[in-house]
């Protein structure tokens, strides 16, 4: 099957801290994705003041965007540069302090507490820690992570979000046997049974 190119392919930590600190992030967009604009009333599905996570949420537009409407954003993302350089482009003051269930972990807060950036893993996450969303956006999160952390990945994310809440995923679609990825290739039957 095409996929069988990738399955085996691992991307460490360090190698997309290492994509950070090199300012390799292509992946990254200055701009608030149209996708999220499009189905936003999806998202959202008539509701206000939401909870919502943004997975490997680098330094998306998308949580000033969404926390401005008056929803709480949640992330959680390896790399601490992309987090502080998030606060400092959107000109936001925040606070910063270690998150004592996990080993080496931070939090970092908007001054005005509607935006929460995790600093760590993502598989160190849990309810208990950061509690339950109305919404997901997955915009570059599941298609960067390792096809065989896939179904931990999918069991996490349904561990977090709330009985009626709304997922957005974004994914890619290419001739798997042409690029390495990240981001990787998921075809529909896969996502299907990762989720339901």
């Amino acid at each position: 099957s095409d996929v069988e190119s990738q399955k085996d392919r691992v991307v460490t930590e360090e190698e997309w801290l290492e994509k950070w600190e090199m300012g390799d992030i292509g992946f990254h967009k200055e701009v608030g994705h149209p996708l999220l604009q499009k189905y936003l009333d999806v998202l959202l599905n008539g509701r206000s003041g939401l909870r919502i996570f943004f997975p490997l949420c680098g330094k998306a537009v998308e949580m000033k965007w969404l926390a401005d409407m008056g929803h709480s954003v949640v992330g959680v993302e390896i790399s601490e540069q992309a987090v502080k350089e998030f606060f400092s482009e959107h000109s936001l003051p925040y606070c910063e302090e270690p998150v004592p269930e996990i080993s080496g972990a931070k939090m970092f807060q908007s001054t005005s507490g509607n935006i929460s950036l995790y600093c760590c893993s993502i598989y160190d996450l849990s309810s208990s820690i950061v509690g339950k969303f109305d919404g997901v956006w997955d915009r570059g999160a599941l298609v960067a992570v390792n096809p065989c952390d896939r179904q931990r990945y999918a069991s996490l994310m349904i561990s977090l979000v709330e009985k009626n809440s709304s997922y957005l995923l974004v994914t890619v679609s290419y001739d798997p046997n042409k690029h390495k990825g990240p981001p990787f290739y998921i075809p529909e039957s896969e996502i299907k049974s990762l989720f339901g």
